[in-house]
């Protein structure tokens, strides 16, 4: 075995999701925090007990966005008071699509909308919008990445 497969599953590293028989409703465990994955009811098997996959990496987009903004707000003494990121995803045509490079079939398309509330200038709005697409989560989005899946050994 390489190192690379020696790997200590036991540490925080890892986030682990486990479904059971009964449904598509997942538990989601990293660290000491758990939440429950599932789907809506108008898909078979959903029960609606928690967000689905695509809500929760809308999650993961729109908490980075706002962290990355908080946390450079305050380095720059931007007077931020509050962010809210709104999201939504959807599936669209790649015809349909200007600025993507696709050009046949279906692209994913996120929407994500920034408000920002403090005594901010105009600049200052800007600069923030620009900070947005500088999040650590976003990057990964719009970069190639890497999945390698391998089977683990069962408990």
């Amino acid at each position: 075995m390489t190192d690379a497969e020696q790997t200590d599953y036991s540490n925080d590293d890892w986030l682990e999701v486990e479904n059971g028989p009964g449904g598509l409703a997942s538990k989601v465990r990293h660290g000491g925090h758990e939440l429950t994955a599932d789907e809506p009811e108008t898909v078979k098997g959903g029960t609606d007990r928690g967000p689905s996959p695509y809500d929760l990496l809308l999650a993961a987009l729109g908490s980075c966005t706002a962290m990355t903004l908080r946390m450079y707000a305050e380095r720059k003494d931007i007077p931020l008071k509050t962010v809210t990121v709104r999201l939504r995803h959807a599936r669209i045509y790649a015809q349909d699509c200007e600025d993507c490079e696709t050009v046949d079939g279906r692209v994913d398309e996120i929407e994500r909308r920034i408000a920002l509330s403090g005594n901010l200038s105009g600049e200052q709005r800007a600069r923030l919008l620009e900070i947005a697409d500088r999040c650590p989560v976003h990057r990964t989005l719009t970069s190639e990445t890497k999945i390698r899946t391998r089977e683990s050994d069962s408990e």
